[in-house]
């Protein structure tokens, strides 16, 4: 999307959020692996502004520590700008606090900070509108199927914009009407900036509402125009931990459906967890129970089973994951199977065909192509390379207690059960190493090394039987 220049979009979360009974600042609560924030920012990203804005206030710090780790992980490319909301005084108070930030700009969209359901299409579609009908301001409009506790808005016979009334000062009449503001506007900011200087408080707790910049506007004989949204859930804001886990659905139903429309079969689509931004290639098979997070890419003709999961890590075509598998930030390529039971830790890879089977422990390993690691071994800063078969049982020793150490095994090496590899050790291709061994020195190729010691019977020696 082309980046628009005169184009702000402010973020307003200054507030407390105290019906999440949590000291974490809402905009930090996570929905589908990100801060309800994150979500925020990414679909304003889509637009290309110049500048995105973000009102804070409460645990101040906190929040702009997140926000600034992340923005990278995030892809945020435009200049995030902090503005300190002071005066808790109500949202035209925080809107008044970016002033000098919105003083640079045409054109302005204010945004909520705990609605993460916000489609970036939607939002493109609110500010070209907008500039359609060259408005002073544009406010999003959605019918929701209880409308209770939200302001309506009035419109007039031909279906323009009149004003807006709070749900404690409607009537019967108005309460009525299903159509409400949703608290996100787009604004000619000199407008917007001139008509809160006009602002009077208002309530018993004596607040600036926002809304009431849309009546000034209109007396300017600037149009104010009502977007009707489509989708009110995109609307939909996050007040308890009750409609955070709602949010959570709607957005995993959301991937689901956009995966199985691309193809992929979810064998129940409400029982996998699938972050937005996850990739899956076609006629991939995922069953019940399975996570999958972050950054991860999964490739075609895949068959997960149940309960697996995988986390920012790349998943080649054709490939199985069993049972209860576990993979983080690792590859696996084509044609591996894995599990049931298998863990990759971190910075490990498994080349084409390679095999990692019950309760094996892969750490920062390459496992070279077509190579097994089969039952109950621990394979960790190793270099193996192909058709290498490992038995039972096996342990690279990769630590001293002060430093990690790399093991090299070459191609075509043949290791028995329950061996012991104590790193720093080189074992050269085609080498076999007998079962039970410990292997401390380097094993050349085409050599068969055996490194424990010769069994000793002595009879009578055993336990003694019961008379």
């Amino acid at each position: 999307m082309v980046a628009k220049k005169n184009l702000c979009v402010l973020i307003l979360a200054a507030g407390k959020g105290t019906r999440m009974k949590s000291p974490l600042p809402k905009p930090l609560h996570i929905v589908c692996g990100l801060p309800i924030i994150a979500h925020i920012l990414k679909a304003a990203q889509a637009l290309g502004p110049a500048a995105i804005g973000i009102v804070v206030g409460h645990e101040a710090q906190t929040v702009v520590n997140a926000i600034q780790a992340g923005l990278s992980q995030w892809g945020i490319t435009a200049p995030v700008v902090f503005v300190q909301q002071t005066e808790l005084t109500g949202s035209a108070s925080a809107v008044k606090a970016a002033i000098p930030l919105l003083q640079k700009f045409e054109t302005v969209l204010v945004l909520n900070g705990d609605t993460p359901l916000l489609k970036a299409q939607s939002l493109a579609r609110m500010t070209e509108v907008f500039e359609q009908n060259e408005a002073g301001a544009l406010v999003l409009g959605v019918t929701v199927p209880d409308p209770s506790g939200y302001g309506r808005i009035i419109r007039a016979e031909d279906g323009s914009f009149e004003n807006i009334v709070e749900d404690s000062d409607a009537d019967e009449e108005t309460k009525k009407i299903a159509e409400i503001n949703s608290g996100m506007y787009v604004f000619n900011s000199h407008s917007l900036q001139t008509a809160l200087t006009q602002l009077t408080p208002q309530g018993p707790k004596r607040e600036y509402y926002l809304t009431d910049t849309l009546a000034l506007i209109k007396q300017m004989n600037q149009p104010v125009v009502v977007f009707a949204g489509r989708d009110y859930q995109q609307a939909l804001g996050i007040n308890s931990k009750a409609q955070l886990a709602e949010a959570e659905q709607i957005m995993r139903d959301r991937v689901a459906a956009e995966l199985m429309d691309e193809g992929v079969t979810l064998v129940r689509p409400r029982e996998v967890y699938i972050d937005p931004g996850v990739k899956i290639g076609t006629d991939t098979r995922i069953c019940p129970g399975c996570y999958i997070c972050g950054n991860t890419v999964i490739g075609k003709n895949c068959e997960i089973e149940g309960n697996v999961y995988i986390k920012d890590s790349v998943i080649g075509d054709n490939v199985t994951l069993k049972m209860g598998t576990y993979i983080e930030e690792s590859q696996v390529e084509a044609c591996c199977q894995l599990g049931p039971y298998a863990h990759l830790r971190p910075k490990s890879v498994l080349k084409k065909g390679a095999k990692v089977g019950n309760f094996s422990e892969i750490k920062k390993s390459v496992i070279g192509e077509g190579s097994k690691v089969n039952h109950l071994s621990y394979i960790g800063d190793t270099q193996m390379g192909a058709g290498v078969n490992v038995g039972a049982g096996t342990i690279t020793c990769n630590y001293d207690g002060k430093n990690k150490h790399q093991t090299l095994i070459g191609d075509h090496v043949f290791v028995g059960s329950n061996v012991n590899f104590v790193a720093p050790v080189t074992v050269h291709e085609y080498a076999k190493i007998g079962a039970g061994s410990t292997i401390t020195k380097e094993v050349p190729a085409e050599s068969l090394a055996i490194a424990r010691s010769r069994q000793v019977v002595l009879e009578k020696k055993g336990v003694k039987k019961n008379d």
